[in-house]
C-alpha cells in the first residue's frame, strides 16, 4: 500500500449488513455480474467482521481494522495507526500518525469525501455525525437512506458528481455507504409486500439492485487515473438463523462478510 497511497485515489465501498453467504451464493449464480467480474476467480474474499453493527465496524474500519480473512492469522494489513507491538503491520502496510485512517490519508494529501447511507451518516445528531466528521467532505440526503428504493442509484449521482468536480491532480479517498442491503429492503424484489417484510430473499434481490449500478461508481472513478477500491460489508444480519433476528449480536450470519480488494483503471 505505500506504493499505492499517494499514487492511487482510493475507493471504500461498504455493502452495509450483506451476508456472506447471500453473496457468495449469487456471484456462483451470475446474479451479480458487475461486482463478480472484479472478484479474484468470481469468488468474494470470506471474511470476518470487526463489529457486529454499522457503528463499531465502521468505527475499527477507519482506524485500519478492515474484515479479517476466516482463516488462522495473523493477517498483515493494508492500513494501520502507528501501534507499539502491532503483529499485523507488515512493511508493505501503510502506517499513519493520526487517531484514524481518513485523517491518515488527508495528511498525504488526499480530498476525504464521505457519501452516507445509513443512519449513523445522517448527520441528522451527535451521533450520526461522528463518523461523517471525520471526512473533510460529506453527503447525506434522506433519498440515499434505508427507507428509498433508488437509495443507490442517489448515491452514485453524488459520488460522480463529487469526482467530475475535483482537479485530476488531487488524490480522492472516496468511501461510499450502501444503505441498500439494510432493512427494509423488500421492495426490491418484485411481488415482495410491505406486510411481508423483509427476507433473505429481498436481502439478495438488494444486492441485485446494487449490482446493477455499481459500475457506474467504478467507472467514473477508474476514469479519473489509477485507483484501488475495497468492496466488503461491515457485518451480516439474521433473518430467523437460529431463532436470530437483525445484527448486533454474535451470530456467525453477522460475523461472517464478504470482502474483495481490485484495481481500476480507465474504461
Amino acid at each position: 500500500m505505500n506504493e499505492v497511497v499517494g499514487s492511487h485515489d482510493l475507493l471504500l465501498v461498504t455493502l452495509d449488513t450483506l451476508r456472506y453467504d447471500v453473496a457468495a451464493e449469487l456471484a456462483a449464480e451470475g446474479r451479480i455480474p458487475h461486482l463478480a467480474s472484479r472478484l479474484p476467480g468470481g469468488v468474494w474474499d470470506e471474511r470476518h467482521a470487526p463489529g457486529s453493527f454499522t457503528y463499531a465496524s465502521h468505527q475499527a474500519m477507519f482506524a485500519g481494522f478492515l474484515p479479517t480473512p476466516a482463516t488462522p492469522g495473523p493477517h498483515r494489513r493494508l492500513f494501520a495507526a502507528r501501534f507499539a507491538g502491532s503483529e499485523t503491520t507488515a512493511e508493505g502496510t501503510f502506517v499513519f500518525d493520526t487517531p484514524d485512517l481518513v485523517s491518515g490519508l488527508a495528511a498525504a494529501g488526499y480530498h476525504t469525501v464521505c457519501v452516507g447511507g445509513v443512519g449513523f451518516f445522517n448527520k441528522r445528531g451527535a451521533l450520526g455525525s461522528v463518523l461523517p466528521g471525520l471526512f473533510q467532505e460529506s453527503h447525506w440526503e434522506p433519498e440515499f437512506g434505508v427507507p428509498s428504493p433508488t437509495s443507490f442509484e442517489a448515491q452514485v449521482a453524488c459520488a460522480e458528481k463529487v469526482i467530475a468536480g475535483l482537479p485530476p491532480d488531487r488524490r480522492l479517498f472516496l468511501f461510499v455507504n450502501v444503505s441498500a442491503l439494510h432493512q427494509p429492503n423488500w421492495f426490491h424484489l418484485p411481488g415482495a409486500t410491505r406486510e411481508a417484510g423483509d427476507s433473505r430473499a429481498t436481502h439478495a434481490a438488494a444486492l441485485e439492485y446494487v449490482d446493477r449500478h455499481i459500475g457506474r461508481l467504478f467507472s467514473a472513478l477508474g476514469d479519473r487515473g489509477p485507483g484501488f477500491a475495497i468492496v466488503c460489508s461491515d457485518h451480516g444480519t439474521a433473518y430467523g438463523d437460529d431463532g436470530y433476528t437483525g445484527h448486533r449480536l454474535g451470530h456467525e450470519v453477522v460475523w461472517t462478510v464478504p470482502y474483495t480488494h481490485f484495481f481500476l483503471e480507465a474504461s
